[in-house]
């Protein structure tokens, strides 16, 4: 389930972003973003997937990443336009992530055709239901704690 979001995400951030030099960052936001759900079994999970990305950076020779990384998984889920540093890979992120937790009805201008043939080579297997399912939970478990997509 997650790990077809990985890759739709990391699809769509090809799709918004033309060149070829920020693959890897993007294919490493990807897997961290959301990862502190599962590895820290909280739906308050932004900051333990930072954590959880910084050490992976710093442990593989890529610490000059972790500021860049790290704003894209904490700006993921902000509404609106992302301005300031690394602006073109965070709001790139930012926009994919939109796209397929809509599922392409937002769309940044990324065709209907290309979501559905990325949904279709890596099925949603309940993403969504679980999403939905989830903040339910953590809303009802704690309602004066904003969501994380909430708090930027």
């Amino acid at each position: 389930m997650y790990k077809n979001h990985v890759y739709r995400v990391f699809i769509l951030c090809q799709m918004l972003d033309s060149s070829t030099d920020n693959l890897e960052k993007y294919a490493i936001a990807s897997v961290f973003h959301d990862l502190g759900i599962w590895t820290f079994g909280t739906f308050d999970y932004l900051d333990p997937s930072i954590a959880t990305a910084k050490k992976y950076l710093v442990e593989n020779g890529k610490k000059q990443w972790v500021d860049e990384i790290s704003t894209m998984i904490e700006m993921h889920h902000k509404r609106s336009k992302y301005n300031g540093p690394f602006e073109q890979t965070v709001e790139n992120f930012r926009r994919s992530d939109w796209i397929d937790v809509t599922k392409g009805r937002i769309s940044f201008n990324i065709s209907n055709d290309i979501v559905d043939n990325t949904i279709s080579k890596y099925p949603l297997l309940g993403f969504h239901r679980f999403l939905i399912l989830q903040t339910l939970k953590s809303f009802f478990k704690s309602p004066f704690n904003p969501l994380p997509m909430f708090k930027k």
